[in-house]
């Protein structure tokens, strides 16, 4: 097998403990089965619902905004589509080339044939959510249909160029696990920055 690639970089976090208090939810996003999977992405479908809700308030423009040089809530809507058609589309799936133009990888990823990499783009909130809603789609026809049985099989090696690099396999359930990873963190990270942005009108 090829050599294991890292997994998309991200900050540091807090450890388990505190934040599994602090968030009940939080530990059933670490599932180990495929009912535990689609337990977490419904759960993930609901607390994302009501960020959007919240996102709606406030003004069209300041969803462009970055705060503190983070991404806007905009661009983090984006970048999950991309992790989410990277990790289930391109792993699972097998398509060798899953991305929308408006896709957005981490600012740091080097650049790599076929791979959007439009950090500027400025769709609207409804353009930004029809992209993340397909991308969504693949997760939830993924563990829709889920077995055990799948959830402990290795992913085909990867074909084309792209994110991750051609000839990788993974665990199917390492793929999930990181979409979900990325899903509640950056959803945590729109939440402090819509506070923000909120305090401002």
């Amino acid at each position: 097998m090829a050599k294991r690639v890292p997994r998309q970089p991200g900050a540091a976090r807090p450890s388990r403990g505190p934040l599994d208090r602090r968030h009940p939810d939080r530990p059933k996003f670490r599932p180990t089965t495929a009912d535990g999977f689609r337990e977490a992405w419904h759960i993930n479908e609901r607390i994302w619902a009501a960020t959007v809700d919240r996102a709606r308030k406030l003004d069209p423009e300041q969803l462009h905004e970055a705060v503190s040089g983070e991404w806007s809530f905009i661009q983090t809507l984006r970048h999950l589509a991309f992790a989410s058609e990277s990790w289930v589309g391109r792993c699972i799936l097998g398509d060798p080339s899953p991305w929308h133009p408006l896709s957005l990888p981490w600012d740091q990823m080097p650049p790599t044939r076929g791979v959007p990499t439009d950090r500027d783009a400025r769709p609207s909130l409804d353009e930004a959510l029809a992209l993340r809603q397909q991308a969504m789609d693949l997760v939830r026809g993924v563990v829709d249909d889920l077995t055990d049985e799948q959830l402990a099989a290795e992913t085909a090696p990867l074909v084309g160029p792209g994110w991750p690099p051609e000839g990788e396999t993974f665990p199917v359930r390492e793929c999930l696990v990181i979409v979900l990873n990325e899903e509640w963190w950056h959803r945590q990270y729109a939440e402090r920055d819509l506070s923000v942005l909120e305090e401002r009108n």
